[in-house]
């Protein structure tokens, strides 16, 4: 079955590992957990890397990630079990594809990262594209699936970048309403970290969201993160205090951002899924997203199964306080417009 790339796109705490996981359960489609943001900008650093150069792209951490792992910053979506009888790395030297990608796939994850190894590192050089296609099309081959679907949290950040490197992708916009996806973003230390990250390079003359719109394939990303984050402070960004309406403020740029990127698609590319919906309707949403991937994919079996795992739950920012609730309100009011959420 000839199927395009499918790539999941979302500001990230709004569902989108769920849908991760429910489409981990298909028996053809490969989903890719994680895989392209805890690589951080060395993901994109090469045009045309060697095996040598990707293999060193997937196995070192970027400065981001060891600075926090370092400093004990787990977040929930990690898989890896650090305290397992086979575990063989630790918080300082996890490769980025072991703390959710390969664990997503396999309880084998040890193994299938050795076997990566020996099939990556002997590879010539090739264009970027070409050598991630090869590694997804080895793991699609590998656990017989016909099509594969990368979705990482906070993906609108590279939305530009993934979709010039893979031009003919189909993409899932997975989006919550935005007070609530705020509230979920308060309580992640990424989401926190991004906050002062942004305020850092807002001092600086940089505007990161400006940067997102930019499709940057090469090593300019990849030097303003080496030369950046020897000069954070991660114990003060940590205990650096946020209100919530700032979460909203984040959120709202994200949308208008990431959907300003998703309005170059044609519309036979692009399924908008909405969270709350597949939780009161989940077959109907479950099954319109399988068809969007392929038709070829629908099949009773899978969607009576993962059609159990969304639940209704009740919309958390409606219990603030009637100002707070107010204030986050006006903070997301333009993306929830746009998303044709209520105001």
């Amino acid at each position: 079955m000839n199927t395009d790339p499918v790539l999941i796109l979302s500001t990230g705490r709004c569902g989108s590992t769920m849908i991760s996981d429910i489409l981990a359960r298909h028996p053809k489609v490969l989903s890719l957990s994680e895989f392209f943001v805890p690589l951080g900008a060395a993901a994109f650093a090469h045009k045309a890397p060697s095996g040598t150069q990707l293999w060193e792209m997937l196995s070192r951490q970027t400065p981001a990630i060891h600075m926090m792992l370092e400093d004990g910053i787990l977040v929930d979506e990690a898989l890896y079990p650090f305290d397992g009888p086979q575990a063989r790395f630790t918080p300082k030297n996890i490769p980025p594809i072991m703390c959710v990608t390969l664990p997503h796939l396999t309880d084998g994850h040890e193994a299938l990262y050795d076997e990566l190894e020996m099939l990556v590192k002997p590879r010539p050089r090739r264009p970027l594209s070409q050598q991630y296609q090869f590694l997804f099309e080895t793991l699609a081959k590998k656990y017989q699936r016909d099509v594969w679907v990368e979705r990482s949290g906070g993906s609108f950040m590279i939305a530009a970048t993934l979709l010039k490197l893979f031009p003919q992708a189909k993409v899932i916009h997975v989006f919550r309403d935005g007070r609530d996806t705020a509230m979920s973003m308060s309580q992640h230390h990424n989401f926190h970290i991004l906050l002062s990250l942004i305020q850092k390079t807002k001092s600086l003359g940089i505007d990161l969201f400006k940067t997102w719109h930019k499709p940057q394939i090469g090593p300019q990303q990849l030097w303003l993160e080496k030369l950046l984050f020897p000069f954070l402070n991660i114990e003060r960004m940590k205990q650096q205090e946020f209100a919530l309406v700032e979460y909203g403020k984040l959120w709202n740029q994200m949308i208008l951002t990431g959907c300003a990127i998703l309005e170059t698609l044609p519309s036979d590319r692009l399924l908008s899924v909405k969270f709350e919906e597949v939780q009161q309707d989940p077959r109907e949403q479950l099954g319109k997203l399988i068809r969007f991937i392929s038709p070829e994919l629908e099949g009773p079996d899978w969607l009576d199964e993962v059609c159990k795992i969304p639940r209704p739950t009740r919309s958390k920012y409606t219990t603030l306080p009637a100002l707070e609730q107010l204030a986050l309100t006006q903070a997301c009011e333009s993306g929830l417009a746009m998303l044709g959420y209520p105001t």
